[in-house]
């Protein structure tokens, strides 16, 4: 299969969403990265379609064709039908002269081969041996049966599309010619490269309009119209129905667009429920004009239509029918070799998954698989991951979230704007002796907290941080945080318990103001006492002066007396 389809591997986001829409799931998550199974796609382009992020894209053939041109050789463009709703008011002929102005040496309808291919359906169906037949124009449904319902691939008629019906034909008609196709298609690129040497290129309709922007070329509106030209309904949900005879005897004709009415009807025929019918099959929803380029930049089921059915004739286009051998298109499975996981490594899987019970499978589809076992065997054959469960990673996180919360020694209150208790964690209601977070989840925070602070930070929308807080209902002191979360409008107040600490402190000060004013009393039961003793020795000293005076007084005396005698 050719590498239609890429991934832009900076874009992925790991949304899901591609393999959620891809109807046959075959994309595979690694690496937070979305790759698709090329064995496995049928190139409906839905990923492409749905992607948010843009991350899948088409592979551009502009290069490609401005080479062919360059070549030399005459380079004819197959356009296909449902230009004219993809182009509003350009009919064939205002095309042409916008695309010979690129280079091209011309431009017809596929609608041509169209024609050419619904003649040969008429004469399948003629032949009568035939029980139920097909449409083999859409190749995402000939690449669906092809992978998916092998058994079916005798059912697929085997006639060239219109697009490898018209381009043949051209080259019959025209020697040395190249052909591109212009359309709405994803798998035209891949029936142009696995059918080599019909088609030389196939640009989409995007990639057409950026070449004309870039080459400065305007299209005009020129709306042309022939009777000859009912082929044109093809690219519309029961266009090929709309242009057949529909008079083989015994044949019910019916369409069916979409892959999963598609994948319907195959299962009705693969039990054997339908005999004697001719199906119009188409991948997308709305036929061709609901292609992945016209879903993505173009969705207008009704306008669409209307413009097809308006631009569309009565009649059939005069084309020379060439032999049906000429014609003759060959299909082979193409095999994807999965094997199948047994119920133990299925079990082993879910069990990893948190799915150990019946009813822990919630079939939710978030990951993109119908069932957890599904999820279960994708796993298995390497094409997802663990971590694509949505539901799994959720209580995984909340599981991690609530252990975080109720295990740190930090009070936690969550509220909303409303001041309504959302979340309070264990260390919270220690502080404030809640017994249990039911007892105040829901009810307005006045009922355990002041709210003057909360109603600060919900007014200014500025957070308050390490506040000191004195709970006096609760005796206890706290710093406090309270922050404001703008995303979800929710209030967060953290509180550290430091009522220990407090009174550790308030401790320590009564023992330093004791020890202070036991300083104080010492100091002056010391002075006192000095005081005392200085008074003693001021007497004391004036005593022995005394004494010593009249000791003095006596001795002298006694010298006198000495004299005298």
């Amino acid at each position: 299969m050719a590498n239609c389809l890429t991934l832009k591997k900076s874009n992925c986001k790991n949304c899901y969403k591609c393999i959620r829409h891809c109807p046959v799931k075959s994309i595979r998550f690694s690496g937070n990265q979305a790759h698709i199974i090329g064995n496995e796609c049928i190139l409906c382009g839905q990923c492409f379609v749905v992607c948010p992020q843009n991350a899948k894209q088409i592979v551009d053939e502009t290069e490609k064709v401005k080479v062919l041109i360059q070549s030399g050789d005459p380079v004819y463009v197959s356009l296909a039908p449902s230009f004219i709703a993809n182009y509003a008011g350009i009919g064939i002929e205002g095309m042409r002269k916008a695309l010979k102005k690129l280079g091209f040496a011309d431009a017809e309808e596929t609608a041509v081969g169209a024609n050419i291919v619904k003649t040969e359906y008429e004469k399948l169906l003629a032949g009568g041996d035939r029980d139920v037949v097909i449409s083999s124009c859409c190749h995402s449904v000939n690449l669906l049966i092809q992978k998916y319902f092998p058994r079916e691939l005798e059912m697929l008629a085997d006639v060239l599309s219109p697009m490898q019906a018209h381009c043949r034909d051209i080259k019959r008609r025209v020697p040395n010619a190249k052909t591109v196709f212009i359309g709405p298609c994803v798998a035209k690129k891949d029936e142009a490269e696995y059918y080599s040497g019909i088609v030389d290129a196939v640009l989409t309709y995007e990639e057409l309009t950026a070449w004309f922007d870039a080459a400065h070329v305007r299209l005009e509106p020129d709306m042309d119209h022939t009777e000859e030209s009912r082929a044109r309904f093809f690219p519309t949900t029961g266009g090929i129905l709309k242009t057949m005879a529909q008079n083989a005897p015994g044949y019910t004709y019916m369409a069916i667009d979409g892959v999963e009415n598609c994948i319907a009807a195959l299962r009705d025929i693969e039990s054997g429920k339908i005999h004697r019918c001719f199906i119009e099959m188409s991948a997308c929803i709305g036929s061709c004009v609901g292609g992945p380029v016209m879903e993505k930049y173009h969705r207008a089921p009704v306008a669409d239509y209307m413009a097809v059915a308006q631009y569309a004739g009565s009649r059939d286009f005069n084309v020379a029918q060439p032999e049906s051998d000429t014609l003759r298109k060959q299909f082979e499975p193409i095999e994807r070799r999965y094997g199948t996981p047994s119920e133990d490594e299925i079990a082993e899987i879910l069990r990893k998954m948190g799915k150990t019970k019946p009813e822990d499978e919630l079939n939710c589809g978030s990951c993109g698989y119908d069932t957890c076992r599904e999820k279960a065997i994708a796993i298995y054959h390497g094409k997802a991951e663990i971590s694509m469960c949505l539901p799994y990673l959720k209580e995984k996180a909340e599981s991690f979230s609530d252990c975080i919360v109720n295990n740190t020694p930090n009070g936690l209150i969550v509220v909303n704007d409303a001041l309504e208790v959302q979340q309070i964690n264990a260390a919270a209601r220690k502080i404030m002796n809640i017994r249990s977070a039911s007892d105040i989840l829901g009810d307005q925070v006045v009922r355990i907290l002041d709210p003057t602070v909360f109603l600060k930070v919900l007014e200014t929308k500025r957070s308050i941080r390490d506040q000191r807080v004195y709970l006096a209902e609760y005796k206890k002191y706290v710093e406090q945080t309270v922050v404001y979360d703008s995303t979800y409008q929710l209030l967060v107040c953290i509180m550290r318990d430091v009522t220990k600490a407090r009174q550790r402190r308030n401790k320590i000060q009564k023992t330093k103001i004791h020890a202070a004013d036991l300083a104080d009393d010492i100091i002056a039961n010391q002075l006192r006492i000095v005081h005392e003793i200085a008074s003693l020795l001021g007497e004391t000293a004036a005593e022995t002066k005394v004494a010593v005076h009249d000791l003095k007084e006596a001795i002298m005396l006694d010298e006198d007396g000495d004299d005298d005698a």
